[in-house]
């Protein structure tokens, strides 16, 4: 009993403290990167697979590239105890989170979980409904530094006012965790979700295909561009400690080179956060090289916490924009056709205004210098024409400076 009053004052200090709740600021100012078990393993989750996976991070080169989160999804909960706390699998994790996360935090990296608003997880797993204090506190003496918390079995809840709940619970609880939204853009998070998380879903799942839809009757998943595509004018809503979420890479799941660096390149213009779904253990050296590639993450980590956007179509290549620090731009030719194209561009007719950031690219009196950043040369400046040809499903991706 008297365990129980503890339990309870405890909770009720939590609840009463969170009165002044926010989400943790300074944290996520440029897009989370890391590594998240779903896209590859799905509910196949075990201690020793995320060891192996920590110990892969920071021996491949990805730590080195940025890469910092290692965070299990669905399926890791074994169930609740006689007060309702939440604890692990013990088959799947018998040293317990705790220990796993030391582990994790041991390579410097960060340790990340999952969790839904629901009361049961999307793989029928314990939900945190009516649990959240509960959960927050459990995360918080685990060492958990990221939580993603998903949206199924959630009949009857309002989303805004669950995951204000939830952000309130992991303030109270005083451990700072980059919070992850994924309500999969139903009720438009961009517009709420600012003063809640540190990053938002967009769209529903992702797959491993360049553009299709796998339809599943009442949901799909989507092919890399048809997720790129599937947004509108949502770009002002991201910066700095707010990101807009097309969800986790699927780079090295089974696309071609092209199409796996096509894919890679138009997140980092988008400014996502970069959450490799791929087996760091067993990766070739293509795929690593492109998840390591540290001109492309610059893009997608640049300090001005702009979005990119489509420019232009010239046919089936695409033009994408980003502009950056320092009076620097990335500039993304991508070759949506299933042909090779050969294209031209015309910097002097291309005259590039973002009223977003209040930055113009005029190249007509200012040489900007070309550097293909997948490439890694000089293709000389804008001066002249820009003469090229991509593949199917590929990528030129330049950053132009003028100092």
């Amino acid at each position: 009993m008297k365990n129980s009053l503890s339990v309870l004052a405890l909770m009720l200090c939590l609840v009463f403290s969170s009165g002044n709740a926010q989400k943790f600021e300074d944290l996520a100012l440029t897009p989370p990167m890391g590594w998240n078990s779903w896209n590859k393993f799905g509910c196949n989750v075990d201690e020793q697979m995320i060891r192996n996976i920590a110990d892969a991070m920071d021996s491949s080169g990805m730590k080195d590239a940025g890469y910092e989160y290692i965070v299990i999804d669905d399926c890791w909960h074994g169930g609740r105890d006689s007060l309702g706390f939440i604890y692990p699998d013990s088959a799947r994790f018998p040293s317990g989170m705790k220990a796993l996360a030391d582990y994790v935090h041991s390579k410097g990296l960060k340790f990340g979980i999952y969790s839904c608003a629901g009361d049961k997880t999307c793989g029928g797993r314990p939900g945190s409904r009516g649990h959240e204090y509960q959960d927050a506190l459990t995360y918080a003496k685990w060492g958990v530094d990221y939580l993603k918390y998903d949206w199924c079995n959630t009949a009857g809840l309002n989303s805004v006012g669950a995951y204000t709940t939830m952000r309130n619970a992991l303030y109270a609880a005083g451990r700072p965790v980059v919070f992850s939204i994924c309500e999969w853009g139903d009720t438009k998070p961009w517009e709420w979700a600012g003063d809640v998380g540190h990053l938002w879903r967009i769209t529903g799942d992702i797959t491993h295909c360049f553009d299709c839809e796998l339809n599943h009757g009442t949901w799909s998943q989507w092919g890399v561009m048809r997720i790129a595509e599937m947004r509108k004018d949502i770009r002002k809503y991201a910066g700095p400690g707010h990101w807009n979420d097309p969800d986790m890479l699927e780079v090295g799941n089974g696309m071609t080179q092209s199409e796996d660096r096509a894919h890679f390149s138009i997140w980092c213009m988008m400014a996502a956060p970069l959450i490799a779904g791929n087996d760091l253990r067993s990766m070739s050296n293509e795929t690593k090289e492109i998840l390591t590639n540290r001109d492309v993450i610059d893009i997608d980590q640049d300090s001005l916490g702009v979005e990119g956007y489509l420019y232009a179509t010239m046919d089936s290549v695409e033009v994408w924009v980003k502009p950056l620090v320092k009076g620097d731009w990335a500039i993304c030719f991508l070759n949506r056709a299933s042909s090779a194209q050969r294209f031209e561009f015309d910097w002097s007719k291309n005259i590039i205004a973002d009223d977003l950031s209040k930055r113009v690219l005029n190249t007509n009196g200012t040489a900007y210098t070309l550097r293909d950043l997948w490439g890694k040369k000089i293709l000389g400046d804008t001066k002249g024409k820009l003469t090229s040809e991509l593949a199917t499903h590929d990528v030129l991706v330049l950053r132009l400076t003028n100092r």
